[in-house]
């Protein structure tokens, strides 16, 4: 789809979003970057993402999850390789979040996520630090 968005052939990436959100009640626009080998279980159910958004390789993104802008803002969130988004985690702004990291379930990041760290809470903050060796996915 997002080829196709590249490319500016707007009918074909836009029917199936419409699909997507039919079926799997998720919306994931055209626009945004989605790496390599990244994985929405249970069909992405609820799964939101801002239109501008990049998601790095090898993510594990869980249901109910939203990536997106905050307050009308064009700053959109980045996340890293090798995250770990947990259901219904809520990522808004400019954040970027980093390689290797983990943000919990339930989970409001309003500040960036530094890599091989984990984040929880409302408002999230970091309350472990991960070894290089350490796999959670």
């Amino acid at each position: 789809m997002h080829r196709c968005h590249q490319r500016r052939v707007p009918i074909l990436p836009r029917m199936c979003q419409g699909v997507i959100r039919l079926v799997f009640g998720c919306v994931i626009p055209p626009g945004c970057r989605i790496g390599r080998g990244c994985a929405f279980p249970h069909g992405g159910l609820g799964v939101v993402l801002h239109e501008n958004c990049v998601i790095g390789r090898e993510c594990k993104i869980q249901t109910h999850v939203v990536i997106g802008g905050r307050n009308g803002g064009s700053q959109v969130p980045q996340i890293g390789d090798h995250v770990l988004l947990g259901t219904g985690a809520k990522i808004l702004g400019g954040i970027t979040v980093g390689d290797h990291a983990a943000v919990g379930a339930g989970a409001v990041v309003v500040h960036d996520v530094s890599p091989y760290t984990v984040a929880v809470g409302v408002p999230a903050r970091e309350v472990r630090s991960l070894r290089p060796d350490e796999c959670l996915f």
